[in-house]
């Protein structure tokens, strides 16, 4: 079950994460889609560049938007999920990119959006599911 909950979250991730790139290129109307960008860590930080806009507004959405799609499909352990997905991300942008991120601008907004995603994801699920919500008895410490 865990397996099967991980390979559709990390195919929700990339799904979305496509879907929010497509929709930014379009508003910021930039002619080409990158079929890497999720993963390019090298381009340049610039307030005034219309594509790292891109890709840093398409990462902060789709982390955001995929806690709460993964709240639907896990229930409670969004964060675990989420912090799973963000490392599976990490080493598949290592590997296409053939180089670890050492971007600061890359690892802040990185950062971010796993926050983001779960918090938004654990309120959702709290909210959702609070009475399927496991809590550990403390009287006996």
């Amino acid at each position: 079950v865990v397996l099967v909950n991980l390979l559709i979250c990390i195919i929700v991730f990339y799904t979305v994460y496509y879907v929010v790139l497509s929709v930014c290129f379009a508003v910021f109307r930039i002619k080409m889609l990158d079929g890497l960008a999720p993963f390019d860590f090298k381009t340049n930080p610039s307030w005034i560049n219309p594509y790292y806009l891109v890709l840093v507004i398409s990462l902060e959405i789709t982390f955001f938007l995929c806690g709460l799609l993964f709240a639907l499909v896990v229930e409670e352990w969004v964060w675990d999920y989420g912090v799973t997905v963000t490392i599976i991300h990490i080493i598949i942008t290592s590997v296409v990119m053939s180089e670890f991120p050492l971007m600061l601008h890359w690892w802040l907004a990185l950062g971010s959006g796993v926050i983001s995603m779960i918090c938004a994801g654990q309120i959702l699920a709290y909210c959702l599911f609070k009475d399927n919500f496991i809590y550990p008895i403390l009287d006996d410490f």
